[in-house]
């Protein structure tokens, strides 16, 4: 997984409340079991018409948010059913890191296990950012995950709260089997050392 340790991009905004994982990715896309090419279908029902051409309106389909590394959305985000495919499609998009007042928590703890940084801060510091990311791509945010802080384009800054496990797993670039690895390579090693001089009947 790749390490979260600073990101500087553009924060794109999305003043919606309540977009389930359906939103985010719909059914279609869910046939594969591989981790790329599914940010062609990321916000497909909102970011396409029904002729198959980009809708003009939708925020990612937007000049100045086309490459947007950072989403600042409404509150309850990634709600509905827990399909991982929602995480794969962000990151597949170049989105790192998602910023709201609350997730649903499986979509919540999906981001995690695949590199993505889902931030929750207070009403007012979600409008502030929703303030920055509608100025534009000239108006970019830095989040530093070690400092727990997000920098705004004037240089204000935000701070968030991280758990600590979560965050040593982000800027490390562990997932589950990563952080087994890590910590217990040694003692699985001497384990199957002993089970090849076991004699078997």
């Amino acid at each position: 997984m790749e390490k979260f340790t600073t990101l500087e991009g553009v924060a794109a905004p999305m003043r919606i409340i309540n977009i389930d994982t359906d939103r985010i990715i719909p059914k279609q896309y869910l046939k594969t079991i591989k981790r790329t090419g599914l940010g062609k279908g990321l916000f497909s029902e909102m970011r396409y018409n029904d002729d198959g051409s980009e809708n003009p309106e939708f925020i990612l389909n937007q000049p100045a948010y086309r490459n947007a590394k950072i989403l600042v959305v409404g509150d309850n985000f990634g709600c509905g059913s827990s399909r991982e495919h929602a995480p794969w499609a962000l990151a597949d998009f170049g989105i790192r890191c998602v910023i709201s007042t609350s997730f649903a928590d499986i979509f919540f703890n999906n981001c995690a296990k695949n590199g993505i940084l889902a931030i929750v801060v207070s009403p007012e510091d979600l409008e502030k950012l929703f303030q920055d990311a509608e100025r534009g791509a000239n108006a970019t945010l830095t989040i530093d995950l070690a400092a727990q802080t997000i920098k705004g384009p004037d240089g204000g800054t935000l701070h968030f709260d991280i758990d600590e496990g979560r965050k040593h797993n982000l800027l490390n670039g562990l997932d589950e089997i990563g952080l087994t690895l890590d910590q217990k390579a040694a003692a699985i090693e001497a384990y199957e050392a002993k089970l090849a001089q076991r004699e078997w009947a």
